[in-house]
């Protein structure tokens, strides 16, 4: 509970609802506004938060617990969602995992809310999927720079996605026509190291766990290898970090999983 009174008391010393009231929502009458699902059982936070993005230009939905999140998410399909992690029935990490292993729900960026500041729970938020995290208590205007990141760095993935094109670094693949480059340079892959690396250049910034890894590229029923993902990182390494001097873009998440950053 003092986690929300002092998050509250830096919204409302920042922006208080009086000062929200004097603006003039962003979105125009031709721009429809961008849902956010919040999912917190704290009904004056979700007032604050939501007072605040609607005058931002977004749309609030507000959900109190997981289960009604989760029903939310999937019915209404928002473009991000704010995730507490402590919810009456389920945690924030199981409604993670829901929401993950949820084809329509899959891609939604989302943001945890927690008041964990240890590095452990930090990292165990992150692992279960989510894309950021914020810990309370928290000002507004962070919330608001998180979100706006999390969107833009959607809508760069899926840009790239539709022109079949994904970069990172020097690195470039090819959709269409299954090609990978590195400065240019044609780099010859197997099929499933293709897919692990498409796998992590469209999450590029983004640790996936094994879990992830493992379900992504190799199926729900797959009973081969326990190392596989370990011995087809090293094939990736090999072929696109073949020079010493060249910068090792798939870098390893001790006792989580693998990012590429360029």
């Amino acid at each position: 509970m003092e986690d929300v009174i002092s998050t509250t008391n830096r919204i409302t010393r920042r922006r208080t609802p009086m000062a929200y009231q004097a603006q003039q929502p962003t979105q125009t009458a031709h721009q429809p506004a961008a849902r956010v699902l919040v999912i917190d059982d704290e009904a004056h936070l979700i007032e604050l938060i939501s007072l605040g993005l609607k005058y931002e230009g977004f749309e609030v939905e507000a959900a109190a617990t997981g289960e009604e999140g989760i029903a939310a998410a999937q019915r209404r399909q928002p473009v991000a969602i704010i995730l507490d992690w402590m919810l009456p029935d389920l945690d924030g990490l199981e409604v993670c995992r829901r929401l993950r292993s949820n084809p329509t729900t899959r891609e939604l960026p989302i943001l945890l809310l927690t008041a964990k500041g240890e590095v452990g729970s930090r990292v165990a938020g992150l692992n279960t999927g989510a894309d950021d995290y914020l810990t309370k208590p928290f000002d507004f205007e962070e919330l608001v720079a998180r979100l706006r990141a999390l969107l833009r760095r959607l809508q760069q993935r899926s840009r790239a996605e539709q022109a079949g094109l994904l970069q990172v670094g020097d690195v470039q693949l090819h959709a269409a026509t299954h090609e990978v480059t590195r400065a240019g340079h044609l780099v010859e892959l197997t099929l499933t190291e293709y897919k692990l690396l498409h796998l992590l250049m469209r999450h590029a910034g983004e640790v996936l766990d094994r879990h992830t890894i493992l379900n992504q590229v190799w199926g729900y029923d797959f009973l081969g290898e326990t190392n596989i993902i370990e011995v087809y990182i090293r094939y990736l390494r090999e072929k696109l970090e073949a020079s010493p001097s060249a910068p090792r873009l798939i870098q390893t998440i001790r006792c989580v999983g693998y990012m590429m950053k360029g």
